[in-house]
């Protein structure tokens, strides 16, 4: 798992489910990478079955993406204990907080990603970017400031929190890894979503805006463009909510149209859009073993 200090280091979540995302995600980086950085991209496994990782392997040009596996279960920290949420998140959104600590000491830094995005930009210009000494950047999200009613802080005000305290996306994070690992960041994350757990609707997000509050550095709103909106270049497009992999997609249509040209790319081009009742089970599935794990986690 070398690391060789001045390639760019990026981060991505995979469960089997979205491993064709995960592969149009990483064909995106690669067509639009033009600089002479090579890319390192760390998959952190959450049950990728072998046939889906070949395919994936497959898809890419190994000369320009070095892809290290990197199993769920062998980087989770020892008595970690992630949330039991009542969402519909995978308690893999949890393992963000953590990557200063499970990549390798020669990586200072990383781009977190999540596998529901598309990059149309050179990825070393986000890179490149100078974050001005803070420890994570960011993009505000939809709900802008702490106060909004909707994906907001709804308890601001018993944190002390200002009402136009600026609100980020947790879907692409620039960290400085070395800064990070400095701190109790990630223990301290997670033990402000573990007292705040009913006003934690999107729980990762949550913790780090409260943590990082004020403390971190806001990038063009370019690099995290929600599907959901019409901006003209995106540099990344992500697709919140429903996945253009379903057949009830129902955001910007311009936008999914880039997620099957990159698509066509890879070892998916016939693929078959999967029906309103697959993302449904999907859900139930992840929501039942929140569940099952509750009821394991009783005394």
């Amino acid at each position: 798992m070398n690391c060789v200090s001045k390639d760019i280091c990026i981060v991505i979540v995979c469960d089997n489910h979205f491993a064709v995302m995960l592969a149009v995600l990483i064909k995106s980086i690669e067509v639009n990478h033009t600089s002479n950085e090579g890319i390192h991209i760390y998959i952190v496994d959450d049950g990728i079955n072998a046939r889906n990782k070949l395919k994936i392997i497959n898809s890419i040009n190994q000369e320009k993406i070095k892809l290290t596996w990197l199993p769920i279960n062998e980087i989770i920290p020892k008595d970690i204990a992630f949330p039991l949420d009542k969402t519909t998140f995978p308690l893999n959104i949890y393992i963000r907080l953590f990557i200063p600590h499970f990549l390798p000491q020669a990586c200072v830094k990383a781009i977190y990603l999540d596998v529901d995005m598309v990059v149309k930009k050179d990825i070393s210009l986000l890179w490149n970017t100078n974050i001005n000494g803070k420890t994570i950047a960011g993009v505000v999200d939809r709900s802008e400031k702490v106060s909004s009613t909707w994906a907001g802080i709804t308890n601001y005000k018993e944190l002390g929190l200002h009402p136009d305290t600026k609100y980020f996306n947790s879907g692409l994070l620039v960290i400085d890894l070395n800064k990070w690992r400095q701190t109790t960041l990630s223990l301290d994350i997670l033990k402000c979503i573990h007292k705040n757990q009913k006003f934690a609707d999107f729980p990762d997000q949550y913790g780090l805006n409260v943590i990082f509050a004020n403390q971190w550095f806001e990038l063009d709103h370019r690099w995290n463009t929600f599907a959901t909106m019409t901006e003209k270049d995106p540099y990344i497009i992500h697709f919140i909510g429903r996945k253009p992999i379903y057949s009830s997609y129902v955001n910007n249509n311009s936008y999914a149209a880039d997620f099957f040209q990159y698509m066509k790319l890879t070892k998916w081009a016939d693929y078959r859009l999967k029906t309103e009742y697959d993302h449904l089970f999907s859900k139930l599935r992840i929501h039942s073993t929140k569940i099952l794990k509750r009821v394991l986690r009783k005394p």
